[in-house]
């Protein structure tokens, strides 16, 4: 490989934002390039904390001007729809890009598309840049929302909206019950959470159509709704699967040392990609994770070394905000909740956004 190696990050995700920092130190003369459609990058453990109003929007994204200054990187603001393992190159909304490494982490979109007016009044949680500054725009004139999705991240989302406007927030679920992904004991705290946060829950049922201010269910029933959110249906974007090993649902399969199958060189990370035989739920936690070995292979990669295996965890803690300044924490089935859950998990998103932004 070339004295000054070309390294392409594809995407602003945890991971690459976790990795850079380390592959700049052990590689100084790489021409390192990071594209993303957004100059902000934000930080899904803190929007829930957004919407609820416990953050501003700025505390919880990264500055990838800044980064890249930093880093000494080449900041590519656009979209990349296309790559070719065998040409070494990417086709982006900025033109071709060669690379020698690449490495992919761009997340999952919400896809609700086959909802009737979901693509002009509705919005998707997922890409969560998009989703912030949608919220924001909304709060200068807020009424009623309605969220589809009925899992944690649906129910997380309908406390922090629900704390920040009121009784006024509609949760969608099209099976026979919310947080089914859940054990009994920490379920039962969350529904109980709904309840007194009079978040309104639909279940087994189906949205036939979005319109600006209302959400039309299959049963006719109509629901007020000026902001429509989708917090579930998410899918990797489909050029991944016109260019690389994808499974069936369209997520980049790699291996033990996060290399693209039958690709060496390229790598993907986040929740665009599957480690084949350590397939893990879709989790920030498993992003952050993956940046030190994601580094480490890339380097490897680059000086011609053996890669290393990233080991993900079986269980993970998980910690769900319940609107105000108070969470839950659940632990392999067992859990606890209150203010100092809250206060816990502030602290840590803090602690990553300033050792990640930095």
């Amino acid at each position: 490989m070339q004295d000054a190696p070309r390294i392409l990050l594809i995407g602003a995700g945890h991971a690459h934002l976790v990795a850079l920092p380390e592959i700049r130190r052990r590689l100084p003369d790489a021409q390192i390039t990071l594209i993303d459609p957004s100059p902000f990058a934000a930080y899904s453990g803190m929007l829930p904390g957004v919407v609820a109003g416990h953050y501003r929007a700025d505390q919880a994204r990264f500055d990838l001007s800044h980064i890249a200054q930093l880093h000494g990187v080449r900041l590519v603001t656009g979209k990349v729809d296309g790559i070719d393992p065998d040409l070494r190159q990417a086709t982006t909304t900025a033109g071709r890009m060669g690379f020698d490494i690449a490495s992919v982490d761009i997340g999952i979109q919400g896809d609700l598309r086959q909802i009737p007016g979901f693509a002009d009044h509705g919005v998707a949680v997922k890409p969560l840049s998009g989703f912030a500054d949608r919220w924001a725009r909304f709060l200068d004139s807020p009424g009623p929302v309605a969220i589809i999705g009925g899992g944690v991240a649906g129910v997380e989302l309908a406390l922090a909206a629900a704390h920040c406007i009121g009784p006024h927030v509609t949760l969608i679920e099209s099976g026979p019950r919310i947080l089914s992904e859940l054990p009994p004991a920490p379920r039962r705290l969350l529904l109980e959470a709904l309840a007194d946060r009079r978040v309104t829950v639909h279940i087994k049922s189906t949205v036939a159509c979005i319109l600006p201010e209302d959400v039309i269910l299959t049963d006719r029933t109509r629901i007020a709704s000026d902001l429509t959110i989708a917090a579930a249906g998410g899918r990797p974007a489909p050029w991944l699967a016109r260019c690389l090993p994808c499974d069936p649902q369209g997520h980049v399969t790699v291996g033990a040392d996060l290399q693209v199958t039958d690709c060496p060189g390229i790598f993907a990370v986040g929740d665009c990609a599957v480690i084949v035989d350590a397939p893990r739920p879709k989790a920030g936690v498993h992003a952050v994770r993956q940046g030190p070995v994601l580094a480490r292979n890339i380097v490897a990669s680059v000086q011609g070394r053996a890669t290393v295996a990233h080991k993900p965890q079986r269980h993970h803690l998980k910690i769900v905000s319940l609107g105000g300044k108070s969470g839950l924490a659940i632990w392999r089935g067992a859990h606890v909740a209150g203010s100092w859950v809250w206060r816990w998990k502030d602290r840590i998103d803090r602690r990553f956004m300033a050792r990640t932004g930095r």
